[in-house]
Parts: structure tokens; C-alpha cells; sequence
């Protein structure tokens, strides 16, 4: 059994307590592959009506991307981009963009977060929404890049015959990729306790 900080507030823990914490969470870190990996097949055999399951769904856009030369970054979005299809039901994209904020571009997290509403231009006219929503953000960087990762690769990405490559062809570019944080509140913390190891 691991040791444990024996504090019940965290204003009375020690800085000893926190380099205990430190090590248990560095360890704990280093398995955030297998988890994002575990909870992308929740979406295997999850059809909700679609073509295709939304597993393949994420396998085939983020094939097109790979096959389309994409770097292992915008590789790795397309992979994920409705992970949070089980979790955020009515907000799917703000939960793939939250677990790829510290990992990716500004430029790449933008178009993560915006997609959701970018693909509505190819439906939402069906449900009674206004498919031109996504114009309320014309004026932002990320417009085009957000426009044309729907265009190319998560609009077309329903066919059931559509080229599908298995999720342990993009497997070492997501543990590369969810390797270090670019950005993080703990970034510091995490840099020194990685020079202490």
C-alpha cells in the first residue's frame, strides 16, 4: 500500500506531503493515454442513429487527416474531437477541448472547442437551427482551419465503407502527443518534480 499525507485540510499540508502527492500524480499522469484510449471505445458499438458507430467516426477522421498529411497534433484532435460524446451529451466539443488544452495549439484546441458548431452547417438547417451559426466567428483566426476540418475530414467521416484505420496506427502519436503539457496551471510544479525524480 502507497504511503498517504495525513492532513484532513489542505491549508495544515506540508511541503513533504506534497512531494508524496507530487510522485503519486506523476505516475498517475503517465497513464492518461490508456484512459483517453479506454474512453474513446466507449463510443464502439454507439450508433445513435448514424452510419456508422462513433467510434469509426473518430478512427475515419482522424485516417482522412493522417492521410492527408496532417501533422501527429491535428492527427491526434481529429482522433479525439467527440471523445466526449458519452460524457458531454449536449457539450461534446468543450469536453474534447478541455482534455486537449494542455497538449495542443491555441489554433488546434479553438478548432476542437468550435467544431461542434462549424459541422452544424451541414444539418442543422434539419432541425430548425440557424446552419450559418458558425459565421458569428468569422472574424476569428481559427475560422478557416475550424471550417475545413469539417470540410475534409469530420463531415465526410460517416461512410461505412470509408477507409478506417485501427485505433494502434495513431496509438504512439497520441502518447506523444499527451507525453508533456504545453500548458498547465501545474507546469512549474511539474517541471520540478520531474527534476527530482
Amino acid at each position: 500500500m502507497n504511503a498517504h499525507a495525513q492532513f484532513t485540510r489542505m491549508e495544515d499540508s506540508t511541503a513533504a506531503d506534497w512531494r508524496l502527492i507530487g510522485g503519486e500524480f506523476m505516475q498517475f499522469a503517465s497513464h492518461l493515454p490508456d484512459r483517453v484510449m479506454a474512453h474513446l471505445k466507449l463510443l464502439e458499438n454507439d450508433y445513435g442513429g448514424f452510419p456508422i458507430d462513433r467510434y469509426t467516426h473518430c478512427l475515419q477522421t482522424a485516417t482522412r487527416a493522417l492521410r492527408d498529411g496532417r501533422d501527429e497534433e491535428y492527427v491526434v484532435c481529429a482522433l479525439l474531437h467527440d471523445v466526449g460524446d458519452t460524457l458531454g451529451t449536449f457539450n461534446h466539443a468543450d469536453i474534447a477541448a478541455a482534455l486537449l488544452k494542455p497538449f495542443v495549439s491555441e489554433e488546434n484546441h479553438w478548432m476542437v472547442a468550435q467544431h461542434a458548431i462549424f459541422q452544424g452547417h451541414y444539418f442543422f438547417h434539419h432541425l430548425g437551427m440557424d446552419r450559418d451559426m458558425r459565421d458569428q466567428f468569422k472574424a476569428h483566426p481559427a475560422y478557416e482551419r475550424t471550417a475545413e476540418f469539417c470540410a475534409l475530414y469530420d463531415n465526410p467521416a460517416f461512410d461505412p465503407k470509408g477507409e478506417t484505420l485501427p485505433l494502434s496506427e495513431f496509438e504512439p502519436m497520441l502518447r506523444r502527443v499527451l507525453a508533456q503539457p504545453r500548458q498547465s496551471l501545474y507546469k512549474a510544479a511539474l517541471a520540478q518534480n520531474q527534476s527530482l525524480a
